[in-house]
C-alpha cells in the first residue's frame, strides 16, 4: 500500500481525544475540524519544560528521496508511547514545493505517519499562508513607502533587501523587476520572490516566545537603506503591529496525532539547507510541558539542520537535548559509496563499506557536540542482513549502538527496539550538549569552525561581495549573531557532486543575508538558490482527486 492509502484505511482518533490524554481540556483546543486543533499558549509549564526530555533527530547526508527522518521521528515516539512513557512527537509543517515537487510531503510513510495526512501536506491551519500574507505585507508597505511623495524615508530602491515569498518551487520569479507601466504603478526595480519556508518571517515564528516577542522581532526585519547607506527597519514602516496580527493564530502550536492515535504536535517549517530548519521554539516547549519525552528532528543531514538546532535553536531557547539519534539507510549508504540513482537498491556490501565514511563523519560531529548517538537504520527490503551486520559493526567500532527500525513497516512496535536504545543512552548520563562555537566569536570565526569542524573543509574562500557583506554587518553591529549557513544538504562541501567523507575542498561565501528580526546571518554557499525549482516531472503529475474528494498520488 502507498502512504496514502495506509493514512486513509486508518481510523483517526477525535483531536479531544488526543488532547484528553496529555490532560488538555476540551475548552483548551480552537478546533480546525475533527481532526486539528490549535494549542494555547497558556499550556505552557516552565517547570515541566525543565524536566521532560528532549530527543533530537536528524540524519546522514541524504539522497534526493530524503532518509525518513520523519518515520523514524514517528515511530521512535509511539514506540516509546508503547513502552508506557508519554511521549510527543513534535514535528515541522510541510511545504507545498517539495509536496508537489520532488521530495514529497513532510508526515512521515508507512505505518508511521501523522494524521491527518492529506490536510498536514497542503493547508493545514494556514500557518503557511499567515506567514507568506505577512511578509508580503511588508512588501507592499515598502513599496508603498518608496512611492509615496517625497519618499519620507529616503530609501534607495537600489539597496532593498526583501523579497516576497510564495509556496510553491518557481524558479522563475528568483529575478523579476516590479513596478512597470508608468508612474501609477510603483518605481521600477530589481526584486525576486523566495519560497516561504525561507522567509526570515517563518524564521521569526520558529524563534518567537510570545506575541510580544514576535512584534519586536518583526519590528527589528532589516528591509534596506537610505540614500545616505542608514539602515531601514520594518518598524520604521509600522509594519510590525499588522504584521502580527496576521501571525496570531499561526503562533500558537498545532495538535495532532500518529496514525496510532499519539499525540503529535506539527508547527513551523523552515527549510535547513536555506534556514534553521527546526520547528518552532513554542513547539518544542509546549511538547515538553505537555509529555515526559519530546521527539523532534531537524531537516536534512546533521551538517545541517542538526547544527544549527543544537548552534541556534538551542541557544536561544535555553534547550539542551538528552539524545540524538542520527537516522541512516543502505540505500544512502550504497549512494555515498558510489551507486548510481539505477544501483541504490541493488546490495552491495563493498559500496556500502564505502560509503559508511559519511555515517561516520556524521557520529564524529555529533560527538563534537556532547552526544553518543544512537543509530537507527530505516529498514528497506532491499537491505541485506550483510550490509546490516557491518554497518552496525562499524558504529560499534565507534563506541556507538546501531538499531534497525521497522516502523515504516510496522509502527511503533518496528521502533521500540530503538526506544529501549534511546531511554538507555538518556540513562546513561553520557551525553552532555555544549555548541560548537561562541556567539561573539568574530564572524569569519564562526563560519569556519563550522567548515572545519563539521563539513570538514580545509578553508573558507569569501567573494568581494561576501567581504563587503562583512564589513556591513560589523558596521551595522550584528557580528554577534549566529551564523545560519545556506548550502547544499547534498553534500558535506557546497558541491553537490562531492558525496562521501570529501577532503580538502574548500568552501565559497558567495553573499551574506542578514535576519536581523530572526536574530542570525546568513552565509550562502556555493550557489545555493532560496527559491528552488520544479522538476522535470513534478510530483504534481502523479496527483488525482475523485468525485468523492478522495485524493491520490500524494506521499
Amino acid at each position: 500500500m502507498t502512504d496514502i492509502a495506509i493514512a486513509q484505511s486508518t481510523p483517526l482518533l477525535p483531536i479531544q481525544t488526543v488532547a484528553a490524554r496529555l490532560g488538555i481540556a476540551e475548552d483548551d483546543l480552537e478546533l480546525y475540524g475533527k481532526y486539528k486543533a490549535k494549542l494555547p499558549l497558556r499550556l505552557l509549564a516552565p517547570e515541566k519544560i525543565a524536566t521532560a526530555k528532549l530527543i533530537l533527530v536528524t540524519a546522514l547526508t541524504p539522497t534526493p528521496a530524503g532518509e525518513g527522518k520523519t518515520t523514524m521521528s514517528v515511530g521512535l515516539s509511539d514506540g516509546l508511547n508503547r513502552l508506557g512513557k508519554k511521549a510527543i512527537a513534535v514535528l515541522r509543517e510541510p511545504s507545498l514545493g517539495p509536496v508537489f515537487g520532488a521530495k514529497g510531503g513532510a508526515t512521515g510513510g508507512g505505518h508511521s505517519q501523522l494524521g491527518p495526512m492529506e490536510d498536514i501536506n497542503l493547508h493545514f491551519t494556514g500557518d503557511f499562508s499567515a506567514v507568506e500574507k505577512a511578509n508580503n505585507l511588508l512588501a507592499a508597505l515598502l513599496d508603498n513607502a518608496l512611492q509615496a511623495p517625497g519618499n519620507p524615508l529616503q530609501l534607495d530602491p537600489r539597496t532593498i533587501l526583501w523579497k516576497r515569498v510564495m509556496d510553491v518551487n518557481d524558479r522563475s520569479l528568483r529575478n523579476i523587476i516590479i513596478g512597470l507601466g508608468g508612474k501609477a504603478n510603483g518605481v521600477m526595480r530589481s526584486d525576486g520572490f523566495n519560497i516561504t519556508a525561507a522567509s526570515e518571517v517563518m524564521a521569526i515564528l520558529c524563534l518567537a516566545t510570545s506575541l510580544a516577542d514576535l512584534k519586536a522581532r518583526l519590528g527589528n526585519i532589516l528591509v534596506g537603506f537610505t540614500y545616505a547607506n542608514e539602515p531601514v527597519y520594518a518598524r520604521q514602516l509600522k509594519a510590525e503591529a499588522a504584521m502580527t496580527i496576521l501571525l496570531r493564530d499561526a503562533l500558537k502550536p498545532n495538535l495532532v496525532q500518529t496514525l496510532e492515535g499519539n499525540p503529535a504536535i506539527v508547527h513551523g517549517g523552515p527549510f535547513a539547507n536555506i534556514a534553521q530548519g527546526t520547528n518552532t521554539v513554542l513547539a518544542t516547549k509546549m511538547g515538553l510541558s505537555l509529555g515526559d519525552y519530546v521527539v523532534t528532528e531537524a531537516g536534512f543531514g546533521a551538517d545541517l539542520g542538526a547544527e544549527k538546532f543544537l548552534d541556534i535553536k538551542c541557544g536561544y531557547a535555553g534547550l539542551a537535548p538528552a539524545a540524538l539519534v542520527l537516522v541512516a539507510t543502505i540505500r544512502a549508504l550504497r549512494h555515498h559509496g558510489g551507486a548510481t540513482p539505477a544501483e541504490l537498491n541493488t546490495p552491495d556490501v563493498a559500496r556500502c563499506a564505502h560509503g559508511f565514511a559519511n555515517l561516520g563523519k556524521h557520529i564524529e560531529n555529533a560527538q563534537k557536540f556532547g552526544f553518543q548517538p544512537v543509530v537507527a537504520i530505516n529498514a528497506f527490503s532491499s537491505d541485506t542482513p550483510e550490509e546490516i551486520a557491518l554497518v552496525q559493526q562499524l558504529c560499534q567500532q565507534r563506541g556507538v549502538q546501531a538499531v534497525v527500525s521497522t516502523s515504516w513497516a510496522d509502527g511503533g512496535k518496528g521502533a521500540t527496539q530503538l526506544a529501549e536504545a534511546v531511554l538507555a543512552s538518556i540513562a546513561s548520563g553520557t551525553n552532555h550538549f555544549r555548541p560548537l562555537y561562541a556567539w561573539d566569536q568574530p564572524i569569519k570565526a564562526k563560519i569556519e569552525t563550522i567548515a572545519h569542524e563539521i563539513y570538514g573543509a580545509a578553508g573558507v574562500d569569501y567573494s568581494p561581495k561576501a567581504e563587503a557583506d562583512i564589513r556591513r554587518i560589523n558596521r551595522l553591529g550584528l557580528a554577534h549573531l549566529p551564523v545560519c549557513m545556506a548550502k547544499t544538504q547534498k553534500s558535506f562541501s557546497d558541491n553537490e557532486k562531492l558525496i562521501g567523507r570529501p577532503e580538502g575542498f574548500r568552501v565559497t561565501v558567495r553573499e551574506f543575508e542578514l535576519a536581523t528580526g530572526a536574530g542570525f546571518v546568513i552565509p550562502i554557499l556555493g550557489n545555493l538558490l532560496r527559491m528552488p525549482g520544479l522538476p522535470v516531472v513534478p510530483a504534481s503529475e502523479g496527483m488525482d482527486i475523485d468525485d468523492e474528494g478522495v485524493i491520490t498520488g500524494l506521499s
